[in-house]
């Protein structure tokens, strides 16, 4: 079995400007890359970005203390959590509400809103521990949870009523992406232990893997459908890719041994987080196409 959960960098339930062609499986694109990270951190992951090019994630500081981060045009703003440690941000709307996730004082995963300044728990009754992954400018939710028996579930928070998600056959669903349409990605777990993705639009689920990935993990979404993956190889290798007009483009960061995709607007901006070239730990990127 692989070791999924490093791939995709935020399951709770196992837990500078270059140009470079890419190597594509459906049309040529090209990316441009920009490093992202925090001043003094030794580990930066970006995992959300919106329309105003806002971007959130987690850093780890000096200290290897993790904290939630939003940043705007140069302005980091730290987001830690108040009720517990070790905040993520994982999406933010173009409204400027982020949801995420911080550890509880039992070590428990946590989801939250932060909205107007204020930090709000959300999760479905009966959970014990969960996740917020993505938002859309409605404020609906997708996220993850683990029930009393070890269960792991998706749900969709949506008007104040949670709705639980599962994708048939798999033995874990773990949330994802969300547009304005309500369009979900959703990745799981299959027999094999590997991450799989699929698209939920409420009622039918559509298998979306890239193409010769051993695991393959949808990210983010966009009103127009392009969506955002990390995907691991047979060799345990790290790789970003987009799905753009129906076809699927890898990519890489060209200062890196691993790529791992998660955020992406409207306007052909992808985020995520990469491994430099004889490092140990992560730092962010931005990536136009």
């Amino acid at each position: 079995m692989k070791n999924w959960s490093s791939g995709i960098g935020r399951l709770f339930l196992l837990v500078g400007l270059l140009s470079v062609a890419t190597a594509a499986v459906g049309p040529a694109l090209t990316f441009k890359f920009r490093t992202e990270s925090i001043p003094g951190a030794t580990e930066t992951d970006v995992f959300g970005v919106n329309n105003s090019e806002v971007g959130v994630g987690s850093y780890l500081d000096s200290s290897g203390v993790r904290h939630g981060f939003m940043a705007s045009r140069g302005t980091v703003t730290t987001l830690d959590d108040p009720n517990g440690s070790n905040t993520y941000c994982f999406g933010i709307n173009n409204l400027g509400a982020i949801v995420g996730y911080y550890t509880t004082s039992s070590f428990s995963a946590q989801a939250f809103l932060y909205q107007n300044g204020t930090f709000t728990d959300i999760g479905p009754a009966g959970g014990v521990g969960s996740q917020a992954i993505g938002i859309n400018d409605n404020g609906d939710v997708n996220g993850n949870y683990s029930d009393s028996s070890g269960g792991g579930h998706g749900f969709l928070l949506k008007g104040g009523t949670y709705t639980k998600i599962d994708v048939p056959g798999a033995l874990f669903t773990l949330g994802g992406g969300i547009n304005n349409a309500d369009i979900m990605t959703e990745v799981w777990i299959d027999s094999a232990g590997n991450a799989e993705s699929s698209v939920y639009n409420g009622t039918k689920f559509t298998t979306i893997n890239v193409p010769g990935a051993q695991s393959s993990s949808a990210g983010a979404i966009t009103n127009g459908n392009d969506i955002v993956f990390s995907w691991e190889d047979s060799s345990e290798e790290y790789y970003g890719a987009l799905l753009h007009a129906g076809k699927f483009t890898n990519f890489q960061e060209p200062k890196g041994d691993r790529t791992w995709g998660y955020g992406i607007n409207d306007h052909h901006v992808i985020v995520g987080s990469y491994r430099p070239t004889g490092n140990q730990t992560n730092t962010g990127f931005a990536a136009t196409y």
